[in-house]
């Protein structure tokens, strides 16, 4: 490289938007040297991977280039392989095979194969691996390895492993590649087997057990890799807590983020994502608040993941205010996912108007919105009855933005219909869907029919889930529901029988509750202990006073059992989120709000309970169940009894 190649390829590395990247390549074309191999080399590879959003551009210099040779090609099908347009890959490859004077070597094979691993094409992967094989290069160590994740990527561990078996020198990425792959695949057992015949390991070997054990909910496996590790690194410590996290074992995930504290280790951004997402999940509102001080007196709030995760993490522990201020607060540009955020947290609150004029905002700053944004959008439409609206923006996703309707979309739509007591046109709606509607569509409108009580099209709903998952008990369990409101106790007994014969159990209803930093879990019918004990004692002086002073009546209707009254008020006073909320007025001292996590719908009579108590102990208490958050005070909720 003589001294003026060096200058460009030097000025260069100081371009870092699109913008500057062009403004120098009109000055290398000025000059001359747009058609110096080196130089367009440079510039090619600078284009297609270090700069954002200039993979397009990058296309077109390449198709303009006279002669490109093997290193020009291999930059183009490395960028797309990492680009979300991966399948385009293939294609320059397949262009550079029609040129006779141009050979691949180990890095075209190589980049090709990872775009067919990132989507998944075992078909193309099986051609382009007999390629490799004509070429000599499925012993390379750097191809066979990457052979070895495209098969495992894909969902083919018979062929990763065979792969392996042919490399005659296997070195320990090419191990943790096949480990990797077996995950991949399902198969615990062959990864765990590898992993025990290495010959040498390194930190990331023992990583990607980690990973493989917590993504596979093994996580007492997992625990006994981690605790065998003689050296972790963040990647272990991140790995722990977003597994654990992501699997439900909040307390562990908090456990596991306090213990790298105390070892000294800086969090990075995926530990600290990892820790506010099981803050967000178990709705951990006091541990967040104390995550968001350390982050900024790290110096943690530059990046940008962390931020939109801080936004998640308040408006699932109900502080819609906090997520806002977190979102004003941003020190940079917000991205799709920021804005995405912030509208998914104003739509679990019912804020439906404000999320709609925040989209508006969106719009206008120019950052075009994708389609998770309108399901965000939807789903705000669709839990504050803005079904108008809610029709309009789901046109304006296809026609203006050009946009296909995932069966998340579908989804909303039936949603939004359902909960306005519009079933016939939700019905209506399905049937017409140019996609075929999955279980989950048929499953929202049998939930829609639940709530509303209309019990012949909950039979016709039901009677299409049962061609589909015959064996979901959350399907039988809404029938009931219908059945039990409408008094039909004879349905109901052979709904029972149904699932007795197929050993279908009813999703247990549990509750969470955060007191002083602490996460207590409530199930119902659990077995007494200390805990359970204390909130059934409040529980049952709380009753008396409700029905003393505001003369409350348990609302029976939905209880699944042709039973005395009397039973069926102790079976519903019994349900996991009235012991959380009288666990938390037994512990929190007055004034303070009382945050309640739910995995299911909260019932009508929950609902009532939740609004009385509000009112006569002067409490708030924000309740988060399966589709959204309600605000109880002075007597009323934030959903004005709409979900």
């Amino acid at each position: 490289m003589n001294i003026s190649e060096q200058r460009w390829v030097s000025l260069l590395s100081k371009c870092c938007t699109v913008r500057t990247t062009k403004q120098v390549h009109a000055q290398i074309y000025t000059t001359g040297f747009h058609d110096d191999p080196i130089v367009f080399g440079k510039f090619l590879l600078h284009c297609a991977v270090s700069v954002s959003d200039a993979l397009h551009y990058a296309r077109r210099l390449f198709h303009h280039f006279p002669n490109p040779d093997t290193f020009m090609y291999n930059t183009l099908i490395r960028a797309l392989a990492l680009s979300e347009i991966p399948h385009h890959a293939i294609h320059p490859f397949l262009q550079m095979r029609r040129h006779d004077t141009l050979i691949p070597d180990s890095f075209t094979f190589a980049f090709a194969l990872k775009g067919l691993a990132n989507c998944g094409d075992l078909r193309a992967g099986v051609q382009l691996h007999c390629q490799a094989l004509r070429h000599c290069f499925h012993t390379h160590v750097f191809v066979g390895t990457t052979l070895i994740s495209m098969y495992g990527e894909c969902g083919d561990s018979c062929s990763a492993r065979k792969v392996f078996e042919e490399m005659p020198d296997p070195n320990v990425v090419t191990w943790n590649a096949v480990v990797t792959a077996c995950f991949r695949c399902g198969d615990i057992c062959g990864a765990q087997g590898a992993f025990e015949q290495m010959p040498i390991r390194n930190l990331t070997s023992w990583n990607v057990m980690l990973a493989g054990y917590t993504k596979a909910g093994e996580l007492e496996l997992a625990s006994r890799v981690y605790s065998e590790m003689t050296l972790k690194d963040g990647v272990s410590w991140s790995t722990m807590i977003v597994g654990f996290a992501h699997n439900g074992y909040f307390d562990e995930a908090f456990g596991f983020f306090r213990e790298m504290l105390r070892e000294g280790i800086r969090p990075n951004e995926v530990s600290l994502t990892g820790v506010l997402s099981a803050c967000a999940q178990a709705g951990a509102f006091a541990f967040g608040k104390i995550l968001h001080g350390c982050m900024e007196k790290a110096g943690f709030l530059h990046i940008v993941s962390v931020n939109n995760a801080l936004i998640d993490t308040y408006s699932k522990c109900g502080n819609v205010a906090m997520a806002r201020l977190v979102f004003e607060n941003v020190p940079m540009a917000r991205n799709i996912v920021t804005w995405t955020s912030m509208i998914a947290g104003l739509a679990m609150q019912g804020h439906g108007e404000e999320a709609i004029r925040l989209f508006h905002e969106m719009e206008d700053s120019g950052v075009r919105p994708d389609g998770i944004t309108f399901i965000s959008l939807l789903y705000a439409c669709s839990h504050s009855g803005l079904v108008d609206q809610g029709c309009a923006y789901f046109s304006k996703m296809k026609n203006m933005y050009g946009i296909v309707p995932a069966v998340e979309h579908y989804g909303c739509m039936v949603d939004l219909y359902g909960r306005a007591a519009q079933l016939q046109k939700a019905y209506e709606f399905v049937c017409q869907m140019p996609i075929s509607p999955n279980a989950i569509i048929w499953r929202t409108l049998l939930g829609a029919c639940s709530i509303h009580g209309n019990i012949e099209l909950a039979e016709l709903v039901k009677a299409r889930l049962a061609e589909m998952d015959p064996n979901n008990s959350g399907d039988h369990v809404l029938l009931s529901n219908v059945y039990a409101v409408a008094g039909k106790w004879k349905d109901v007994a052979s709904i029972r029988r149904t699932m007795t014969e197929r050993s279908m159990k009813k999703t247990p209803g549990w509750s969470m509750i955060e007191i002083d930093k602490v996460i207590y879990g409530f199930v119902a019918g659990e077995k007494p202990n200390e805990v359970t004990e204390e909130a059934h004692s409040k529980l049952r002086e709380i009753m008396l006073r409700l029905r003393a002073e505001v003369g409350y009546a348990p609302q029976v209707r939905s209880v699944l059992h042709d039973i005395e009254e009397e039973e069926k008020e102790d079976s519903v006073s019994k349900h996991s989120e009235k012991l959380a909320a009288a666990f938390g007025i037994a512990k929190v001292p007055k004034g303070r709000v009382l945050r309640i996590v739910k995995n299911l719908r909260v019932c009508g009579d929950c609902h009532t309970y939740m609004k009385l108590i509000s009112k006569v102990y002067e409490v708030e208490i924000i309740v988060r169940d399966r589709s959204r958050f309600h605000s109880f005070k002075d007597g009323f909720c934030s959903c004005r009894d709409y979900w």
